[in-house]
């Protein structure tokens, strides 16, 4: 069994004809993101079928 390379999206979260890869940079930034949030949303924009956006939100609320 091969190992998963970091640029490949897991087989189980897509069906295999829709299989692609991600640009090693772009999941980066998006784990980075991931990293930095303590909490809120990552938001990922995707335009024929290429990631062309990445935005973090967070809000803070007052009670």
């Amino acid at each position: 069994m091969r190992e998963q390379q970091a640029n490949e999206i897991p087989n189980n979260l897509m069906r295999r004809e829709e299989k692609k890869n991600i640009d090693p940079n772009i999941l980066h930034e998006i784990v980075e993101a991931v990293g930095r949030m303590k909490y809120g949303e990552i938001v990922i924009t995707v335009d024929d079928t290429k990631v062309v956006q990445i935005e973090e939100r967070k809000k803070k609320r007052f009670t």
